[in-house]
């Protein structure tokens, strides 16, 4: 399948985008393979909630602004930091077609569309394509605890049912089941899926991932602690959390390393060490949207079974913060 026929006819973002952003011929897009779509610092995007629990789309359209004027490369709706598993499928399909309209082409949108059921992960899938996504990004299914046959086959399932790049999601510390990187080379044939989301914080599966793939399929590290030595093993980006309070500076740090300037990559890599991880203090997305509140960007409020963040904890996390000038 050419890539070019995967693209949202409906997107700006098509196929004169790739070309220009990526620096290929037409002809290397059209005689396919599993080219660099995604690359970049691309960020989770979270979800806001007003005082009331409803999804605050207004807000989601104001975080999407300040993505873009800072540099962001593509935004994520509805993955792990934009808390899918807490939200309706009316609310998880508004949310994504929000990011698009607002996007209007600019970047791509890659919507979050997993489920620990294939059925419900094509049927949600189809509906991102049908308001307007570029991608989808697709954790594997967590809690059933498939096999690496069951992975293969939930993948495979998908991307026959739906022509849309896909970016697998390796997250088994909060999966369950690692996806691995022997499975990930036999799924990267397959024209539709393009990237994967490693997060496993392990350079070591990275590393593998890329040498038994080469160029068939795109690494983007799921680990902002790692972004910088996993894009010197060959991965093209990073999906981040932190890009959500620190948006420039992540894209920076990718810009430099594309750029040659790995000395100054280097040092952003190591500047920002301190608050990629006390992102992490507790389980994400609480300490983002717990800055973002500091930052007077967002709410900080999450949904049940998450809970907001411990008051030792804020205290933290407001001294880093602090230290990095973001209040």
């Amino acid at each position: 399948m050419y890539v070019v026929a995967l693209l949202n006819p409906r997107s700006v973002w098509s196929q004169q985008r790739y070309v220009y952003r990526l620096g290929v011929s037409t002809e290397t897009l059209i005689m396919g393979g599993n080219s660099t779509m995604f690359k970049g610092s691309i960020v989770a995007i979270v979800t806001p909630f007003a005082k009331d629990g409803a999804v605050d789309l207004a807000k989601l359209q104001d975080l999407v602004e300040f993505q873009i004027e800072n540099g962001t490369d593509g935004i994520v709706p509805c993955g792990t930091t934009g808390e899918a598993s807490t939200l309706t499928y009316d609310e998880h399909l508004a949310v994504i077609k929000t990011v698009v309209d607002r996007v209007a082409g600019r970047v791509p949108v890659i919507a979050g569309t997993g489920s620990n059921s294939t059925a419900e992960a094509i049927e949600m899938t189809r509906r991102a394509k049908d308001v307007g996504a570029d991608g989808a990004l697709l954790v594997t299914p967590y809690y059933n605890k498939p096999s690496q046959e069951g992975l293969y086959r939930h993948y495979m399932e998908v991307a026959d049912a739906v022509a849309l790049p896909l970016i697998l999601y390796n997250v088994p510390g909060r999966t369950g089941v690692n996806l691995l990187p022997e499975t990930v080379a036999r799924l990267a044939l397959h024209a539709n899926i393009v990237a994967i989301k490693e997060a496993t914080g392990s350079l070591q599966q990275g590393s593998e991932v890329i040498a038994l793939c080469g160029d068939q399929i795109d690494v983007l590290s799921g680990d902002d602690f790692v972004t910088f030595p996993l894009m010197a093993c060959g991965a093209k980006g990073v999906i981040s959390v932190l890009a959500n309070i620190m948006p420039r500076i992540v894209a920076g740090l990718v810009d430099a390393f594309f750029a040659g300037d790995f000395e100054t990559a280097r040092r952003l890599h190591l500047q920002t060490l301190k608050i990629s991880s006390v992102m992490f203090i507790e389980s994400n997305p609480v300490p983002v949207k717990a800055a973002l509140e500091l930052m007077g960007k967002a709410p900080a409020d999450v949904r049940l079974p998450l809970c907001p963040l411990g008051e030792a904890n804020k205290a933290r996390l407001t001294g880093i913060m602090k230290e990095y000038n973001l209040i």
